[in-house]
Parts: structure tokens; sequence; C-alpha cells
């Protein structure tokens, strides 16, 4: 009886330590994962039901370019785009076909599945928009249509933002639609801003600005026009008024406006790159974007180098110019094995698409570049 006691009193101070550094622990790990009243968040994935698309060989297309019958969605299906209509989530992706041997190789037309419940997924058979033999070819062809970002004004028309790529210049392009089916081409966002200036120049990734109104998210005006925020190394802003001719902004050196930049050490040290919509919220406008991790001694060492990982940044309302709050640690991360495997092995989940259904914000994401996933946020919980 007397050794028992004293070797729980010996052993007591070690209980104690092990306890305070549980507690320390679960502290840590606790703030590593919370988020900020600001952000939205968390997001979940189903359980068992990712990825939603994968490819799909059977799907044949006769290409109006070269008269040929294509697998057109037989390599790879990923960075989706997303829209509501008739009460139920449409989602556009883009889709590559066989006929080169890496990533930018192959030619991408974009594809269209629709579904009830956002998660089961009924496509169609052909793309709804692809490199044809029309006024935009020479900014399409070879290399095809990749990466939208689709929102909707309150009148019901679709606008969406794509890359278009010819496999010399990657351009943001403009298209229009009433029913997510035929798409109207408009051409490249910058062509006539600035007398041209920009028209040559790489650009991509256009996220712009909505808000939910009578639980309806639509494309908004911000200061008295309607405001994109783009780009790919960084956070550029630009402006329009008639969503089709787009001014990117200058600083007070006629250079490009960057609002935000990589950041050596954090999960978004080589890449900055604008994710889906913007979303006015009463904290300010969100903006959900992916960061690329840089390789070596200036990235994040807690992330697999060159690993895509989403982030989010909250503007100041009144212009939508000023960062007031920013994520240090990513809230979503490529976790599951299909977001590690496939064309981009170092891990990716690159999200495109974001729509407020059925009082949920439903993320749709890249995976590896190879899927398409989904993540749900339900802001009541």
């Amino acid at each position: 009886m007397y050794k028992h006691y004293k070797r729980a009193i010996y052993l007591n101070p070690f209980l104690i330590f092990l306890f305070s550094v549980s507690l320390l622990t679960g502290s840590f790990a606790q703030k590593q994962n919370s988020l900020p009243g600001w952000a939205f968040g968390p997001f979940t994935r189903p359980a068992g039901v990712n990825p939603v698309l994968s490819p799909q060989p059977s799907s044949l297309f006769i290409d109006p370019m070269s008269g040929n019958k294509v697998a057109w969605e037989s390599n790879d299906v990923f960075n989706p785009a997303a829209a509501i209509k008739n009460n139920k989530i449409y989602v556009l992706y883009r889709a590559e076909d066989k006929s080169g041997i890496a990533i930018g190789t192959r030619t991408s037309r974009l594809g269209l599945a629709e579904s009830s419940d956002g998660i089961s997924m009924k496509r169609r058979s052909t793309p709804v928009m692809y490199p044809g033999d029309d006024n935009q070819k020479e900014f399409e062809w070879p290399g095809g249509c990749e990466d939208p970002r689709v929102a909707v004004t309150e009148n019901g028309t679709y606008v969406m933002f794509y890359t278009q790529w010819n496999k010399k210049v990657p351009r943001i392009g403009v298209a229009t639609s009433k029913d997510l089916v035929k798409w109207t081409k408009h051409g490249p966002a910058f062509r006539r801003a600035h007398n041209g200036r920009f028209f040559d120049m790489a650009s991509k990734s256009a996220s712009i600005v909505t808000k939910v109104v009578k639980g309806k998210q639509v494309i908004t005006r911000v200061n008295g026009k309607y405001l994109m925020y783009w780009g790919e190394h960084f956070v550029n802003p630009a402006t329009s008024t008639d969503l089709v001719n787009w001014e990117p902004m200058l600083d007070e050196k006629a250079e490009l406006k960057q609002l935000i930049a990589p950041r050596n050490g954090y999960f978004d040290s080589d890449l900055t790159e604008c994710g889906p919509p913007a979303v006015i919220t009463d904290r300010g406008i969100l903006l959900i974007y992916n960061g690329k991790n840089k390789a070596g001694k200036d990235g994040d060492e807690r992330y697999t180098a060159n690993t895509y990982a989403a982030g989010q940044v909250l503007f100041e309302l009144q212009d939508g110019m000023k960062p007031i709050e920013r994520l240090d640690i990513p809230f979503f991360v490529p976790t599951e094995a299909f977001e590690k495997s496939g064309q981009y092995p170092a891990g990716t989940v690159f999200t495109e698409g974001l729509v407020y259904f059925k009082n949920k914000w439903f993320l749709y994401y890249g995976c590896a570049d190879s899927r398409v996933a989904v993540a749900i946020y339900s802001p009541r919980k």
C-alpha cells in the first residue's frame, strides 16, 4: 500500500505535465483549424460522393476545326464553374481530350452537368463551349477554352469568364448566355482597354463581384461599376460598365494595380490566383483565391512544394481596393487521394465555382487537374 502511494505521488507531476501539453496542443490545433468571423467555412466534403465528375471516354463530339470525332472528355475533367438555374446547380467544367501528352498541350472544351442536390451529376454528352470556326478561333485554337468562372445578372443573363488559349498567349475571354447551353462569345476582356495596351498580355482567372439578394446570388456593382478581381501571379482589379469590355486598373506609376501578392513563407508564396466569383458580405468583399506553395526555402514547409491550396481575403466595401483581412493558413487543402494524384500529383484543390443553394454554399473545385469535387459550407451551423 505504501509503495503504491509513493508511486502515485511520484507520477502526479508527470501526469499534470502530459495534461498541460494536451491542452496546449489542442488549443494550438483549434487555432490552426478555426476561421475568423469574416471568412466562409468550414467547407466539408460530403462523405462518399467525391469526385462528382471524372473523365468519360465514351463522350464523342465532332470537332468543327478538324472534322474528326473526338473523345472530348476522355483524359481529364477539372476546374469547374457553377451557376443556379430552375432550382438546380449547373456545373461548367474544363475537359481535355487526348490530343497531347501534358498539361497545356491538349485541347480543352467546356462541358455542362446539372444536379438537383449539388452532388449527383447528369452531364451533357457534348460540350457547350469549344473552339470553332468563328471570330474567336485565333484566340482559342488549338489550345481551347479553359477554366471558367460564371455568375448571373438580376435579369437572368449568365456571364462567363474563361481562358482563351491558342498555345501562344492566354487571355480572359467573355461569353454570355440565357440558358447555359448556347453561348455568345464576346472575345478578350481587355481588347479595347487603354488603347489595346494589355490585349497581348497573358491574363487569366476573373472573379466578378456578386451579392446574395433575396436568397439569389447575383452580379452587382461596386461604387457604380462592375468589379472583377483577376490574375494568376497577383490579384489585380478591373472595372466595366457593360460586363463585356473591361478596363484593368492602374496604379500611380501607370502599371497594373496589385491588391495582394505572394508571400514568402506562406502557402501562397508562389501564386495568388483568383478563384470563384467574389461575394459581398456584411464585413466587406470576400474573395476566395488559389495559393500555390513555392518550392525551396521561400515556401511554407508545412505544405508540399507546388501544392495548390485555397485562401481567403477580405476587401473593404467602398471600392473594393483595400485588403483588410487575409488568412495566413489555407482553409482548404489537398487531403484526399484523388486530390493528390492525376496530372498534378503535388496536390491540388483549385476552386472556381461557388454558389448559394438551399441556404448553403457549394464550392466546386478541380482535383489535381484531373477530377471535379464539391465541398459544402452551412452558415447556419
